[in-house]
């Protein structure tokens, strides 16, 4: 039984927006991973600057443990993080059994517009090459494609409770 779902993507692919949504409908709590970045990350993405992995490593760690401590209690979450490498997820997923990836998919285009129309974000829409560039597809947990409703999207995510 899923315990907790990853809604993962490049920056402007609606991982918060989705996240919440399904959260909300779920009675479960959701928590955007751009909450636990340092300020030195936030400081860095905001200068025009991509993170290394060396940047994500104690923020993976933390959001391991926050998935972590959920399970443990028996209380499910949803949590939106860009977890773009394998490396990353494999990070998050380590002792989260009941843990599932959802891969929200979208064209460069699309997301590129999405974001031009975001205001007060300190990820800038010319960073968004880095993130498709780092971009490593998952091949296990569930694609849901951007292009459709809210509320289909939200659907193809549910069925995994099933």
């Amino acid at each position: 039984m899923v315990k907790a779902f990853i809604i993962m993507g490049v920056s402007g692919s609606g991982k918060s927006t989705v996240g919440s949504q399904l959260a909300q409908e779920l009675g479960w709590p959701f928590f955007d991973a751009d909450d636990y970045h340092p300020p030195a990350n936030i400081a860095k993405m905001s200068a025009g600057t991509p993170l290394n992995d060396e940047d994500r490593a104690p923020w993976l760690a933390i959001l391991r443990d926050l998935i972590n401590v959920h399970i443990r209690a028996c209380r499910p979450i949803v949590l939106a993080c860009s977890a773009l490498k394998q490396t990353y997820r494999d990070q998050l997923l380590d002792g989260n059994l009941g843990t599932e990836i959802i891969y929200l998919e979208g064209s460069y285009e699309l997301i590129w517009e999405r974001m031009q129309a975001r205001e007060n974000h300190y990820m800038q829409p010319e960073m968004l090459k880095s993130q498709f560039d780092t971009l490593e597809p998952p091949s296990n947990g569930r694609t849901v494609p951007i292009e459709l409703p809210l509320e289909a999207q939200i659907s193809l995510i549910k069925k995994s409770l099933l």
